[in-house]
């Protein structure tokens, strides 16, 4: 097994300030990795007993070297701990605070020095950990009353702040996505997000990565693994410390200079790397990506092949303010072919509006959408399908029809449905067949943006 493989995969763990009670962070821990069918040894001198678990007094009391070792001790006692994991571990997870965060580059430049003589990879210090839903492993110091997990899928978490780790689950959680892993590497004091992003381009479970980065270390090793990972799966970048002020809360948060942003962002697009404006961008990005990890990855060079959109709605409004997102965000709303036009007014009531966006009313009808789809499959790259439920004409059966013409073609379509009492049963069934669906017209549109990219 591989040193970062130890992290995602352990056989065995030790917990270094196993508490007896969640009301500590030790105990919080502990808790969760009960999930863990691996083998466990919680570390507390003073019990013998922790959770109905045997507690150890020392790592040197542990009949077999561990896998991975997790570090919850006060920030001044971490040298010690890990000196004395020679010959008993090859992974660290420092989840204890007080290192070069509030200035203390001394103590973690120490601790960098000894996981580097000991051949001890380590991840932190100051960070939430691992959670690996495909492992059950879960080393975050937050209880699941408290942070809800997301249910298994195929997007990875990398995060180097534990705060944004919290939003992104809750986020995700909401837009009905699935993780594969989740890490929050905090000040990266050797394993950054460049070894994740390697490790994650190999990992059978993860189809998608989102990446939150307030600063980096390496930049060169960044670009060569970032764009390596970019090759093989969609990865996608929100980069904080954009201006100023964020840089210097960046480093405050984590002690790692942010760097311009300018060249930051200008790199990324030179390597065609993805990056979010803000956090919704990355949700919704991840979402489309996520539901649509069959069109990834492109051979290198590759173009998905085109920009153009046909917008299919009920309301006229929404169409209009899905056109003109699809302007900013360089979609072309393309004009129907000629003899499409005249095919559709022949099908349709004289009242609907056959242009593009293509309005069929308030007195759509599920069927309409399709007929739609079916005439124009080969003439548009995506597809934005708007479908407001207020009308009796759309019924859940709508998923079913979609489905059907799912299955006959590769190009990607999502929805906008106004999430109401009536469209609950609907955006279930489409979001179980792997159609993402939206709360606004925008954010269709930027996931749609995100798979045609």
């Amino acid at each position: 097994m591989s040193n970062l493989d130890l992290l995602f995969n352990p056989r065995s763990i030790a917990l270094v300030g196993a508490a007896h009670t969640e009301l500590k962070l030790g105990g919080v821990i502990l808790k969760n990795l009960m999930r863990f069918k691996g083998r466990l040894y919680p570390l507390n001198p003073k019990y013998n007993e922790l959770m109905g678990l045997k507690a150890y007094t020392s790592i040197d009391d542990i009949p077999e070297s561990v896998d991975l070792v997790i570090i919850i001790r006060p920030a001044p006692e971490v040298p010690e701990i890990l000196k004395g994991l020679d010959g008993k571990a090859k992974c660290a997870i420092i989840e204890s605070a007080g290192f070069a965060e509030i200035g203390d580059n001394e103590l973690q430049d120490e601790i960098k020095r000894i996981g580097t003589g000991l051949g001890i990879r380590l991840l932190g210090p100051n960070c939430m950990g691992v959670y690996s839903p495909y492992r059950r492993l879960d080393t975050f110091f937050l209880p699941y009353e408290r942070l809800k997990r997301p249910r298994k899928g195929n997007a990875a978490i990398v995060s180097q702040s534990g705060a944004i780790m919290i939003c992104l689950f809750n986020a995700i959680r909401a837009s009905n996505i699935g993780v594969s892993k989740a890490v929050g590497y905090g000040n990266a004091v050797d394993i950054d997000e460049s070894d994740l992003y390697e490790y994650l381009a190999d990992d059978k479970d993860t189809e998608v990565v989102i990446s939150y980065i307030e600063s980096l270390g390496d930049g060169r090793k960044f670009i060569e693994k970032a764009r390596g990972l970019s090759e093989k799966k969609s990865l996608i970048i929100l980069k904080a410390g954009k201006g100023l002020s964020g840089q210097a809360a960046a480093f405050s948060h984590t002690g790692r200079l942010a760097g311009r942003y300018e060249v930051f962002s200008s790199i990324l697009k030179q390597f065609g790397i993805q990056e979010a404006g803000d956090f919704d961008e990355l949700i919704d990005a991840a979402k489309a990506l996520s539901y649509y990890p069959h069109m990834f990855p492109l051979a290198k060079g590759e173009s998905r092949g085109g920009n153009r959109v046909c917008i299919i709605t009920n309301g006229g409004g929404s169409g209009v303010l899905a056109a003109d997102e699809c302007m900013k965000q360089g979609l072309e709303v393309a004009k129907l072919p000629e003899d499409k036009i005249e095919r559709l007014k022949q099908i349709f009531p004289h009242f609907y509006g056959v242009n593009n966006p293509v309005d069929l009313t308030a007195q759509v009808k599920d069927n309409d959408y399709v007929v739609v789809l079916n005439e124009l499959k080969d003439y548009y790259d995506g597809f934005v399908i708007i479908a407001l439920t207020g009308v009796t004409g759309i019924t859940p059966g709508l998923a079913g029809l979609i489905k059907d013409f799912k299955k006959g073609t590769n190009k990607p379509i999502v929805f906008h449905i106004a999430h109401d009492g009536g469209s609950r049963r609907l955006i279930t069934l489409l979001e179980r067949i792997g159609i993402p669906v939206y709360p606004s017209a925008e954010r269709a549109v930027r996931g749609l943006r995100a798979i045609l990219r």
